[in-house]
């Protein structure tokens, strides 16, 4: 699942790892460098989790890498963008070795590959899930849509928006209270029909640094549904996007076939399917994974590293 993720950490930590049968090393990355090295192969999957790179945010990122005779795996924890974030990638057996001693934040919001679910559930609560497809355009792929209808009006939305992005938000009565400075500093465009905001599309991550972008939050009043206002708003925001970044990603549920067909004719391409899901961890004090911690902790002091056998 992580092809070749052995070779790159070996050669990008500070000291190189033995697999001993049945051994598990587990070491913490503090250089978004060795983070970067192990993500870029998975581009697209990983977009979220290479956002959280970039240097504003970086200091808010944990992230650990497991290596074993399975093969190896990372975890990362991240509370910039919208929220706690748990990215998961890699082989099973060592991404639950991290599991079994870094579970991260009461509460989170999981991006994980299917083969991961197993695990997740014995140490998350996870009520509900849902198999997403990851979708990228680039420059090369993108295509603007076409606004052909008097009435209508695409403009980035500003500070100064903020009350009226929520209010339409809430059209459907789940409050939202994004404030003026996040709808300011990232990308959000809104589309207007006679002067009335009815779709919107915003960012969860915005990283030049990183090259990286994830578009979300896109949403269009139920009255003014079916007219492809969603995808005036979306491709509005990925065209900005695109000016600072060289990739742009989105999550869509691959069931909805007019929501894809709409980004697909924006220049968006299905790379993977991932899960995402609101998890809850199992161990409410973390007693246990404190104990498992300390053990493996004293078994690699030498190489300052934590070893699970």
């Amino acid at each position: 699942m992580m092809a070749g993720m052995m070779a790159q950490h070996t050669a990008i930590g500070s000291q190189e790892t033995t697999r001993v049968r049945g051994e598990t090393v587990v070491q913490e990355l503090r250089d978004p460098a060795q983070v970067r090295a192990l993500l870029l192969p998975r581009r697209g999957y990983a977009a979220y989790a290479l956002g959280q790179l970039a240097p504003r945010l970086f200091p808010q990122v944990q992230c650990w890498v497991a290596e074993n005779a399975h093969g190896a795996g990372l975890v990362l924890y991240s509370g910039g963008g919208l929220g706690d974030a748990l990215f998961m990638m890699g082989a099973t057996e060592a991404v639950e070795a991290i599991l079994r001693l870094h579970r991260g934040p009461r509460q989170d919001f999981v991006t994980c590959e299917a083969a991961h679910l197993p695990v997740l559930e014995r140490y998350f609560n996870v009520p509900n899930h849902s198999l997403m497809a990851r979708m990228v355009a680039t420059r090369e792929s993108f295509e603007h849509p076409q606004l052909a209808d008097r009435h209508l009006q695409v403009r980035r939305l500003s500070a100064a928006d903020a009350r009226e992005v929520n209010r339409l938000y809430n059209t459907e009565g789940t409050p939202t209270y994004y404030t003026a400075t996040h709808i300011g500093s990232s990308a959000y465009h809104g589309v207007y029909h006679d002067g009335r905001l009815v779709s919107v599309a915003g960012t969860h991550v915005v990283a030049p640094e990183e090259g990286v972008a994830v578009v979300g939050n896109v949403f269009t009043h139920p009255r003014y549904r079916g007219r492809g206002y969603g995808t005036l708003a979306t491709g509005a925001t990925t065209a900005a996007l695109l000016e600072h970044c060289q990739d742009v990603v989105l999550t869509v549920d691959p069931k909805n076939i007019p929501a894809v067909r709409a980004y697909w004719r924006l220049g968006y391409n299905e790379i993977c399917r991932l899960v995402e899901a609101p998890v809850t961890r199992r161990d409410w004090f973390g007693l246990g994974a404190a104990l498992t911690r300390t053990a493996a902790a004293w078994r690699g002091r030498s190489r300052r590293v934590e070893i699970l056998r």
